[in-house]
C-alpha cells in the first residue's frame, strides 16, 4: 500500500457502506455484549454523553433499569443491543471485513513485551495494510492505547452516575441471551 489512510467510526452495514468499502481493508471491533451493556450504561449516565436522555441521570432510574434499557432499548429513543450489533458487527460477518475482539486486543496490550503480542499486532496491522511492523511498534501501540486519552474510558467519564457493577448481573446476562440469542457465540464468546 503506497499511501495508506486510516479512518474509524461506527459504520452501519448497508448497501451504501458496502459499496463505499469495496476497495479498502476493513476491520470490525466488537466487545462481549455482556461488557458492552455495562460500558454503554456508564457512558449514557455520564456528563460525557450529550444525547437526549438526560432525564435518566441523577438517580431517576436504578442501575438495573438502565442496564435493561441498554439491552432492550428505549422506545423511540435508543436502539436495542440486538439492533446495534446486527447493524454494526453481525452484518459484516462473512464479508472481507476482519473481526477483532476487544478483549483479545486488551489481553495483548497488557502483555505487550511478549512474543504472542508481537505476533498478534503483526497480524492485526497486517490486516490494515502494514506489512512489516516498524521498529518502534510497541511504543506506538502504547501511545495509541493510552486510556488517559480516551473520552469513553471508565475512569475518564465525568459526572455522578449509578453504581454500575463491574460484571453484568445474572438476570441481565439472561436478558442479553433472550434479546439477542446466539449473538455471543456468533462473535466468538462462550
Amino acid at each position: 500500500m503506497d499511501d495508506p489512510k486510516l479512518s474509524w467510526g461506527h459504520l452501519l452495514f448497508s448497501d451504501d457502506s458496502a459499496i463505499a468499502l469495496r476497495n479498502v481493508m476493513h476491520t470490525v471491533l466488537v466487545r462481549d455484549p455482556y461488557d458492552w451493556v455495562l460500558a454503554r450504561a456508564r457512558f449514557f449516565l455520564s456528563d460525557n454523553f450529550q444525547g437526549s436522555l438526560g432525564h435518566l441521570k441523577g438517580g431517576n432510574v436504578s442501575a438495573g433499569e438502565i442496564m435493561n434499557m441498554m439491552i432492550l432499548g428505549i422506545h423511540e429513543k435508543a436502539p436495542t443491543l440486538q439492533e446495534i450489533y446486527l447493524h454494526n458487527a453481525v452484518g459484516w460477518l462473512g464479508t472481507k471485513a476482519e473481526l477483532v475482539r476487544f478483549e483479545d486486543l486488551i489481553r495483548h496490550l497488557k502483555d505487550l513485551e511478549s512474543d504472542d503480542a508481537e505476533a498478534y499486532f503483526a497480524d492485526l496491522l497486517g490486516k490494515c495494510g502494514v506489512e512489516v511492523l516498524p521498529a518502534d511498534w510497541r511504543e506506538r501501540v502504547r501511545v495509541g492505547s493510552d486510556r488517559k486519552q480516551s473520552g469513553t474510558a471508565r475512569e475518564n467519564l465525568q459526572g455522578p452516575g449509578h453504581e454500575i457493577p463491574d460484571e453484568l448481573p445474572a438476570i441481565q446476562k439472561q436478558l442479553v441471551d433472550v434479546a439477542a440469542p446466539g449473538l455471543r457465540k456468533l462473535l466468538g464468546y462462550s
